[in-house]
């Protein structure tokens, strides 16, 4: 049992951001279910953190980018205390080149679950006045994006999703996070092709130090929580003042590979 004996849901808990939120959350005394589709990973990481923490760590192998996954999550863990919606892919390509079913996985895993899993969660929390979701989106969120369609129109939604309950919830006990940071070095561009745009040609961050920013921003309240580099912030900036013609033309060369 955790020290404060309370339980947080990772999606995507794997590697990258997820593990790093997890080992976060393992210090400040939550008891963990990691989720994600690599059985392996999940229960090497649930073991080295509940021997490093003292705490439980239940791994549960899941595919969220299926219709009916939060419904089955739910079903074998019908409680926590803190929900991270960390689970997330994107695909860089021409939106017509894309395969219809890795377009509905995309929607499923970047928006669907996310809702349905924080609907599923919500109201507990509501009733014990005690809460926290923590929602991954992405400074792609603020902008169109040619080449990423898809997965900026997905972040677009978890940003206003996210900010729209979060005032719904104001004094309710439960606080609601929206994390948009820039790019971070994890799998995802490897699993997007978009390793060789210039958008992953420049500096990323690190994700041990998304996660803590992250992890403070949760704990705050922070409703938008864009971090660190002051580059995260010109794009939110430019976002509110740059006529969307440019907007979706300097978006474009970010994400266009070279070969195409």
């Amino acid at each position: 049992m955790s020290r404060n004996g309370k339980l947080a849901l990772v999606t995507g808990a794997s590697g990258g951001l997820g593990l790093e939120l997890a080992k976060l959350l393992a210090a400040g005394g939550y008891d963990l279910v990691l989720v994600a589709r690599s059985e392996e990973k999940l229960r090497d990481a649930a073991r080295d953190l509940a021997s490093a923490h003292g705490v439980d760590a239940k791994p549960v192998v899941a595919d969220l980018a299926t219709s009916d996954a939060a419904g089955t999550l739910f079903a074998q863990v019908p409680r926590c205390d803190v929900l991270v919606n960390n689970a997330g892919f994107a695909t860089n390509d021409r939106f017509e080149r894309i395969g219809e079913s890795r377009i509905t996985e995309e929607i499923v895993l970047d928006v669907l679950t996310l809702t349905r899993l924080t609907r599923k969660y919500l109201p507990g929390m509501i009733e014990r006045r005690d809460g926290k979701i923590l929602n991954i989106a992405s400074t792609a969120g603020f902008l169109p994006g040619p080449f990423m369609a898809v997965y900026y129109a997905c972040k677009a939604y978890v940003i206003s999703f996210s900010q729209a309950i979060a005032e719904e919830l104001r004094g309710s006990g439960v606080r609601v996070s929206c994390f948009a940071p820039g790019s971070i070095h994890t799998g995802f561009a490897q699993r997007a092709n978009s390793g060789s745009t210039p958008l992953w040609i420049l500096p990323a961050s690190n994700a041990t130090t998304m996660a803590k920013s992250a992890y403070r921003g949760l704990m705050r309240g922070t409703v938008l929580n864009v971090p660190w580099p002051p580059s995260n912030w010109l794009v939110d900036l430019s976002a509110r003042l740059t006529p969307r013609a440019i907007l979706r033309f300097v978006s474009r060369k970010a994400n266009e590979r070279r070969e195409r």
